[in-house]
């Protein structure tokens, strides 16, 4: 088993004291610590996922708080989400990509099968 397991991760990170309704300059500043990283990451409506070697993934995760704090945020609060497997190997940069794109294609077969 490898040392630093390879880490698929959802995190919501929430910048929280800010006197502003906008949390977006936040979310910005955060983003642009993950593009730094080098870490595979993409932005949604209510997160980020993100993936890599966990320790790698963590750390971003702790520079985004660093980060935002730095901003102005008096706290940040994260939700985070991690998961690993060992059964096989997860393509590094693929491992959401790969989620999504094997629901699609069982949806494609049913829409196919149905018509």
């Amino acid at each position: 088993m490898p040392s630093d397991l390879y880490a698929v991760a959802d995190f919501c990170l929430i910048p929280m004291g800010t006197g502003e309704s906008s949390v977006a300059e936040y979310i910005a500043e955060c983003q642009r610590v993950l593009e730094k990283s080098g870490l595979t990451f993409k932005m949604h409506g209510y997160g980020t996922n993100l993936e890599g070697p966990w320790s790698e993934v963590s750390q971003a995760i702790h520079d985004c708080h660093t980060a935002v704090h730095a901003k102005g945020a008096p706290r940040v609060a994260t939700d985070i989400r991690i998961g690993t497997r060992v059964d096989r190997d997860t393509p590094e940069g693929d491992g959401n990509d790969h989620k999504v794109k094997r629901v699609e294609e069982i949806l494609a077969r049913d829409r196919a099968s149905a018509s």
